[in-house]
């Protein structure tokens, strides 16, 4: 197991004897005002004027509530919540950052990146940039985090995301069609996470995958903001077909676990968690299905708090990092529209 722990060292990214990149500390902060999908139903029905079945939207997708942002919340302000809570459990100041990456599938304005704004909030003054990659984004940022730290160029990064997909929701339909068209919103819940991500003298992040499958990049998303659609409500809310994802992620997600696995000879009961994005209930069954992941291994947040976008994962580890002990495993999962699928296996200093 050794040797096979040292190959996955090599493909993350470093050698037998560098230095390793880790997450030190974690946390996520949730926006007070809770959503019940009865409540979010009731808004739906009346604004649309449709008669839609009792409880069809938590049937539907296993969510009974989610948080919402307030009014004068932004992503960058759930971002730095997250983030001040994680410094002080690293027992760091914002001065001793010198990256800072926020990687989130929302930001509070097209220019410039919002890792300014949350920067400025906290006082530092590292490098700051944008990374997003839809619900894949918060992985991906670390992934970055990790790789910069390992070509030495940073020392010591912070990781955070602000998600607020909730304003992309459509609460009045114009019918039938627009209601399906928008269903996928209806699972939004809004959150923020952050990480330390810094050189460890063991463990740390053993190995990173992904498989892209970028045809697939029309099936959801906001189209609204970029060069193709620069104005116009219609734009900004988020469309897509959930059914159709979900076919994809069955028909090439599962060839990221099975490489992970064979390349770490790890399996299921090798990890003290597997973090898994969450967009519904029933898909969650579905991955328990298919990979044969024990439930245990799970920590569950969909029903609670609805698909949290990039956040999603973020809120899963501040949720167990405390408990963690020196030499356990975590697997992160993520799944992206565009489309891709990412692991990451982590191990606690």
């Amino acid at each position: 197991m050794a040797s096979d722990l040292q190959t996955t060292a090599l493909r993350a990214g470093a050698t037998p004897h560098a230095i390793r990149a880790g997450i030190t500390a974690a946390a996520a902060w949730l926006p007070e005002r809770s959503v019940s999908s009865a409540e979010l139903q009731e808004r739906i029905s009346a604004a649309a004027g449709l008669r839609l079945p009792p409880r069809m939207v938590e049937r539907a997708t296993g969510i009974a509530t989610r948080r919402a942002a307030g009014e004068g919340e932004y992503a960058s302000t759930l971002a730095v919540r997250a983030a001040r809570t994680a410094l002080a459990r690293a027992d760091l100041a914002p001065g001793d950052l010198d990256l800072l990456v926020f990687a989130s599938a929302t930001r509070d304005v097209v220019e410039p990146a919002t890792a300014h704004i949350v920067q400025a909030e906290l006082g530092s003054s590292a490098h700051a940039l944008d990374v997003t990659n839809a619900c894949n984004s918060f992985v991906n940022g670390i992934d970055t985090a990790r790789a910069m730290i390992l070509a030495g160029r940073a020392r010591r990064a912070l990781v955070v995301t602000g998600e607020t997909p909730s304003r992309a929701v459509r609460h009045a339909p114009s019918g039938p069609d627009q209601l399906k068209d928008g269903f996928a919103g209806y699972t939004f819940g809004d959150a923020g996470a952050a990480v330390v991500v810094e050189p460890v003298a063991r463990g740390g992040i053993l190995d990173v995958d992904t498989e892209t499958r970028s045809e697939h990049w029309p099936l959801g998303g906001i189209s609204g903001g970029g060069s193709r659609h620069p104005r116009g409500d219609e734009h900004t809310y988020f469309h897509g077909d959930g059914r159709q994802l979900r076919t994809v992620f069955e028909r090439f997600g599962m060839r990221v676990l099975d490489r992970m696995r064979e390349r770490t000879g790890l399996g299921w009961e090798d990890f003290r968690y597997v973090l898994v994005h969450q967009v519904t209930l029933p898909y969650l069954d579905r991955f328990v299905e298919l990979t044969g992941v024990p439930r245990d291994r799970l920590v569950v947040t969909v029903p609670e708090l609805g698909n949290m976008a990039s956040a999603t994962l973020g809120v899963q580890l501040d949720r167990v990092h405390g408990g963690l002990a020196a030499g356990d495993r975590v697997l992160f999962v993520g799944l992206g529209g565009g489309a891709s699928v990412m692991s990451m296996v982590w191990e606690k200093a």
